[in-house]
């Protein structure tokens, strides 16, 4: 079963039925904590979304660039009525909104906010560097598998049409800690 033929729980005629993840693991005074961070991010994306679910959060531990702070992860899904460059558009734009400087960051790094497109519909979508669906290195982070598949249990990779759960299932451990405290 893809993202695409999930039960939806209504009827959005030419929306996409879309999964976001969202991370953070940098707060401060003004943005707040990570989880209040997610929290506020998931209030602003439902003005995006339409019937958006909201996976558990978690922590998971840092890949690639290890001297970070854990990220407090969780997903979104969603329908979209528009262009899936439109919707990254708007997704820069909130994560501005919390403080997210591209410009400034290292790769991997510390953020305030981190809102990736994950799935969109069935879409295979290349426009390197700029956007890549599904994302690039969903099949290899656990922290983004595991909220996708709490909130679309039998999503099918668009790609390989293999399950994400057999793709999760074949994961070495990456330090998740489920659900957060």
């Amino acid at each position: 079963m893809s993202a695409r033929t999930e039960v939806p729980r209504r009827e959005y005629p030419g929306a996409v039925l879309t999964v976001l993840g969202l991370g953070s693991n940098r707060g401060d005074s003004i943005y707040g904590d990570p989880p209040n961070i997610l929290r506020d991010a998931i209030t602003a994306l439902r003005g995006l979304l339409e019937d958006l679910r909201e996976a558990s959060v978690f922590q998971s531990e840092p890949l690639h660039v290890t001297d970070q702070s854990r990220f407090f992860n969780t997903a979104v899904s969603g329908f979209y009525l528009g262009e899936a460059l439109k919707l990254l558009d708007s997704i820069h734009k909130i994560e501005a909104s919390f403080g997210r400087d591209r410009s400034r960051e290292r790769r991997w790094g510390e953020r305030t906010l981190d809102i990736d497109i994950l799935l969109f519909g069935d879409q295979i979508i290349s426009l390197p560097p700029l956007l890549e669906i599904p994302h690039p290195r969903l099949r290899e982070r656990c922290f983004a598998l595991l909220p996708l598949l709490e909130l679309l249990p039998g999503a099918l990779d668009p790609l390989t049409g293999i399950s994400y759960q057999s793709i999760l299932d074949g994961l070495p451990d990456q330090g998740i800690y489920y659900p957060a405290p």
